[in-house]
């Protein structure tokens, strides 16, 4: 895989399809590496007309880190940060747009359809009102707007999403496939093996706890988009899971209200799924009829 520098960093990414298709960008969510949107649904994304950029974020996979020593206070700077007090923050969700904005310019890709899951559909969100001219379309997947009134996760989630991984390889498997599987929702089946395998690519690509703590603080560090996100002029779509115990369904409904004209898919019985098997094959339909409609209508 090819990195590229982007923003003064370099970025790890992939492409898939021709350069003249639709291009869609991929952002994923806190953690992941770019292998976790599922190479068959990058493809099954391509034979709908899309050419498919997916890349890791800063801090996790093989992009640049920001920090080799151990692992940051986490749930100081969190306390800090409900206080008022971001300085520990070391960047923002708004550094982290800014290189997917700079992404596209290293890639010769003057604009693009944008879609982001989780972190991701904030970072999303968050590259349309910075960046607008470079923004296509927009969809957002069980995220929210960072307005901090929202619910919040489900309190044995976020224990379990906060607890230190094992370093061990085998016993890191275990601990993630045992956190996607308590978030995942009860309407589709759980595929136990595409997860492991996952999870066990992504252990042994690159092991960095500490980016996804870093990650996490740019999280809690948001800004409130709740009332600027109604200055995004582009089509918007935002899917969401009834049955998400991560990111609750409220933050889903609230984004598509405050965006003018923003379509809301709600899938009952969905979760926080990983990009791959159940709920995903009717998402591919709704991000490339979203994606048509808004090449047709520029």
């Amino acid at each position: 895989m090819p990195g590229i520098t982007s923003n003064g960093i370099r970025l790890e990414y992939e492409t898939f399809g021709t350069p003249s298709d639709r291009p869609l960008l991929l952002i994923i969510g806190l953690g992941g590496q770019l292998i976790q949107w599922d190479e068959n649904l990058c493809h099954d994304l391509v034979s709908r007309g899309h050419y498919v950029i997916r890349y890791d974020n800063r801090d996790v996979g093989l992009s640049t880190k920001f920090d080799k020593a151990d692992m940051p206070d986490v749930m100081g700077t969190w306390r800090k940060i409900l206080n008022g007090d971001k300085s520990g923050v070391p960047y923002t969700i708004e550094d982290m747009a800014d290189d997917g904005a700079g992404l596209l310019t290293a890639l010769g890709i003057p604009c693009a359809h944008i879609c982001g899951m989780s972190m991701g559909g904030m970072i999303a969100q968050t590259m349309a009102l910075r960046h607008p001219s470079r923004v296509l379309s927009l969809t957002s997947i069980y995220s929210n707007t960072g307005n901090p009134d929202l619910p919040q996760p489900k309190p044995e989630v976020w224990s379990a999403m906060m607890a230190p991984p094992p370093a061990e390889r085998l016993a890191n498997i275990e601990h993630m496939l045992g956190f996607f599987k308590m978030i995942a929702g009860q309407g589709f089946p759980f595929d136990e093996d595409w997860t492991r395998r996952i999870m066990a690519a992504s252990y042994d690509r690159c092991f960095y706890p500490q980016g996804t703590g870093y990650q996490s603080l740019a999280v809690a560090a948001q800004n409130n988009r709740k009332d600027v996100l109604a200055s995004i002029k582009v089509p918007v779509l935002v899917i969401h899971g009834t049955d998400d115990p991560l990111v609750p369904v409220e933050g889903g409904k609230e984004t598509a209200a405050v965006i003018p004209g923003a379509k809301l898919i709600l899938i009952e019985g969905m979760g926080h799924d990983l990009p791959h098997g159940g709920a995903w094959p009717q998402i591919v339909e709704a991000v490339a009829a979203h994606t048509l409609e808004a090449s047709k209508n520029p």
